[in-house]
């Protein structure tokens, strides 16, 4: 396991670049302590200012590299669920850091559920530990990546994303009827966006963190010219009906309409009587 640690720790260095140090200003975390530390990141908004980003979840693989018995890991390990008729898996969860696993037969291993790339390490090292518990070695070298990262942030202004899905139709795709969101795929780097009218925003796809900041401070610039001008609150309109209103009241309003009507029926029917008089 030595060696596991080791390789895990190397990945989580290069995966998480500001997980442990830089705009946090917070000392490294204990090797096999859970962190909050990379959970928020600090993101420029391009124009100046910044943003911070929320990681909801981030999902990884690792292969083993051994042949398990998923059967004798149920049979043996607490927190785990195996119903090979309804999923050829061993659904494996850890209180700390909150993760989920799932452990295949091939030795290959899903970990989700984690909001910081030292926490998915840490997470994946303990899965390794309890397998190697049960009788399975992994091998020296275990294959971890992260495959997605999934972070939220608000812009804290309302978008108009008719005008932002009509300028960039070729990053963007928006159907309210079927989803509310716009969807915004952004090339470089492959991140995609789930942009609500709202402001917030979801983002995707990502398999570094730097990839999330650079994304969204490409990204900002973009939701900035498509802004929302401010609406008058509701009070302000009520008021300006008011005015408007004559000064005799709704009475007075409906009397005018009313005698306005009259007249109009009277002329017509006057107009009638004089063609038909032609006709005679």
């Amino acid at each position: 396991m030595n060696s596991v640690t080791a390789t895990a720790t190397t990945m989580a260095a290069t995966a998480a670049p500001g997980s442990s140090t830089g705009s946090h200003h917070t000392a490294a975390p204990s090797q096999h302590a859970p962190s909050v530390v990379g959970s928020v990141l600090e993101a420029s908004d391009g124009v100046g200012g910044k943003c911070y980003i929320r990681l909801q979840n981030i999902s990884a693989t690792a292969n083993l590299g051994v042949k398990l018995d998923l059967k004798q890991i149920a049979l043996r390990c607490r927190n785990t669920e195996y119903n090979p008729k309804r999923f050829g898996a061993v659904i494996m969860r850890l209180r700390e850091p909150r993760a989920t696993a799932l452990i295949f037969a091939s030795g290959k291993m899903c970990v989700t559920g984690t909001k910081s790339a030292h926490n998915s390490v840490l997470a994946t090292k303990k899965f390794c530990y309890i397998i190697e518990k049960v009788g399975f070695k992994p091998q020296e070298h275990v294959d971890f990546k992260i495959q997605n990262l999934v972070g939220t942030t608000d812009v804290g202004f309302p978008i108009r994303l008719e005008g932002l899905v009509y300028l960039h139709s070729s990053f963007a795709s928006y159907e309210p009827e079927l989803f509310p969101g716009l969807i915004y795929r952004l090339a470089s780097p492959r991140v995609v966006f789930l942009i609500f009218v709202s402001g917030k925003i979801v983002i995707t796809g990502a398999k570094t963190e730097r990839d999330v900041t650079d994304a969204f401070t490409k990204l900002y610039p973009v939701l900035s010219e498509f802004r929302k001008a401010a609406v008058a609150p509701i009070g302000s309109v009520g008021r300006s009906l008011a005015i408007t209103t004559p000064v005799g009241g709704p009475s007075t309003a409906t009397n005018s309409s009313s005698n306005a009507s009259t007249a109009l029926i009277s002329s017509v029917s006057t107009n009638n009587d004089q063609r038909e008089m032609e006709l005679v």
